[in-house]
């Protein structure tokens, strides 16, 4: 239906036969009849200039007409549509065992960000490839209470272009990702290890802050803040003393540790045996570890089986939650683990990268600072040699110390001598 209009005003010009730019407060929009949709294309063309306006039309008018005589829509579902069609798509991969629960959970967060800042009734074909050049700068203003590094940006929007490969390979875009702004380049060397961990003094700390913290929480339980309260604490004592990865820990159930002692010197040590399943290990490997029993698994059963309906088994339950079946969320992990930080004293977290995740890091690095061979602490955290020995083995400073003072030793007067 080409436009009847045969005279218009200053405001307006007819674009060939079938399209007409207008202004609507002082910013030139864009209309055109799409004869087999039977509907109007309509659009901003964000510019108050004539001459701009009528070229960007063109260019538009011709766009619109090669897509018609493709077979393409112009009309779009929306970015919130688009999203959880993707999450239909990712949930399969779930099922298949192609990727984790953890993993999904972490792909539905990403996308629930992007949204926020793209806005959920959004067109997807009206998306351009510079539409989140700002993410970054966005996501970092908008974080108040918990900071956010760049590496979880990095991450989110890997995640959302991966998201638009694939509505544009189902034809419902018409690009196939964005161009974010480029970021200052991380350092994903072993000094970039070394910063975002903890010092063995503020693990010391932290230990005594969340001891105090949990016993702040104790008081009334009954309430559900200081529940998840006192859950996030143990669960960052247990982080310490485990060095799981976040979705290891959170999908963690009573079922997968077991209690027992072993006389050692003759001394009854109490330990734990960790079981990690395949289905919620990142590198879909299950393993099995050993850590000494620090009683807060046993505490913390203590606080939550009497919580638990009788319809299902306590060891089906997971451990890090308020009901058993379903975990803290990592929103409330990161909200506690800020409240922990400020009240120790750690001040430049920003600038260190330090989050929930630096608990393995600290793990880790302690491992290899105590002469635990590569294979074994690889063994523990379900990584590979290779990953220990080139981020961790060769960097610390307590490590390099050992490594440069190898052919010395301390004689009886106290003295270094060389070998």
């Amino acid at each position: 239906m080409p436009s009847k209009k045969t005279k218009f005003n200053d405001d307006e010009e007819q674009i060939f036969d079938d399209a007409v730019i207008y202004k609507r407060n002082e910013i030139w929009q864009f209309r055109m009849w799409l004869t087999k949709e039977r509907k109007y294309a309509r659009f901003s063309l964000k510019t108050r200039n004539r001459s701009v306006a009528s070229d960007r039309a063109k260019l538009h008018y011709h766009e619109l007409m090669a897509q018609q005589l493709q077979g393409k829509s112009y009309f779009s579902i929306t970015t919130k549509i688009g999203v959880d069609r993707y999450l239909e798509q990712r949930w399969k991969d779930y099922e298949a065992g192609l990727i984790v629960k953890g993993r999904y959970a972490t792909i539905k967060t990403h996308l629930e960000h992007w949204l926020d800042y793209i806005h959920r009734d959004t067109k997807l074909k009206e998306l351009e490839r510079h539409d989140c050049e700002n993410y970054y700068h966005q996501r970092i203003k908008t974080k108040k209470q918990i900071s956010i590094s760049q590496s979880t940006v990095v991450n989110e929007q890997s995640t959302i272009n991966a998201m638009m490969s694939w509505l544009f390979k189902v034809k419902e875009t018409y690009i196939d990702g964005f161009d974010f702004k480029k970021l200052k380049k991380l350092d994903k060397g072993d000094e970039t290890k070394r910063r975002s961990s903890f010092t063995d003094d503020e693990i010391r700390d932290i230990g005594i802050e969340l001891v105090k913290y949990i016993r702040e929480a104790s008081c009334n339980l009954d309430n559900e803040e200081n529940l998840v309260k006192a859950i996030a604490g143990y669960y960052f004592l247990i982080a310490i003393a485990s060095g799981l990865r976040t979705g290891e820990q959170l999908q963690l159930r009573w079922q997968d540790i077991e209690w027992f002692e072993r006389n050692v010197g003759n001394t009854d040590i109490s330990l734990v045996l960790i079981k990690v399943r395949a289905e919620t290990s990142k590198v879909r490997r299950s393993r099995k570890f050993i850590i000494k029993d620090l009683e807060n698994f046993d505490v913390l059963s203590k606080i939550l089986w009497t919580r638990y309906d009788k319809e299902k088994k306590i060891a089906d339950r997971l451990i890090f939650s308020t009901n058993g079946n379903t975990p803290i969320s990592k929103r409330a992990i990161g909200y506690h683990f800020e409240k922990i930080l400020s009240l120790v004293g750690i001040n430049n977290r920003e600038k260190r990268d330090l989050v929930p995740y630096s608990f393995r890091h600290y793990f880790i690095t302690q491992r290899v600072n105590s002469g635990l061979h590569p294979k074994a602490v690889a063994e523990i955290c379900g990584t590979s040699v290779t990953q220990i020995e080139a981020t961790y083995y060769h960097t610390t400073e307590e490590k390099m110390i050992t490594n440069a003072l190898a052919d010395y030793y301390v004689n009886a007067d106290g003295l270094l001598v060389p070998k």
